[in-house]
């Protein structure tokens, strides 16, 4: 199991890659209304922030998949 300070990183990293290589992507990234939580300090633990990379990986991948096959 990866600790928080290295999910954070895998997760910078792969919008950095996002925003440089897939720019198309970029617009997906933001922030919904209603998904930003109502609490001044909300839990972000590393089961949520691992979601969060997961779900990051899940978009792009479905884009590459997507993408190659359209060429």
């Amino acid at each position: 199991m990866k600790k928080i300070h290295q999910v954070l990183t895998a997760i910078s990293q792969l919008i950095k890659t996002i925003e440089t290589d897939y720019p198309e992507l970029y617009q997906f990234l933001d922030e919904n209304p209603v998904t930003i939580p109502s609490e001044k300090h909300p839990d972000l633990d590393k089961d949520t922030l691992e979601g969060y990379l997961a779900d990051l990986n899940s978009l792009l991948q479905h884009h590459l998949e997507n993408h190659s096959k359209s060429k």
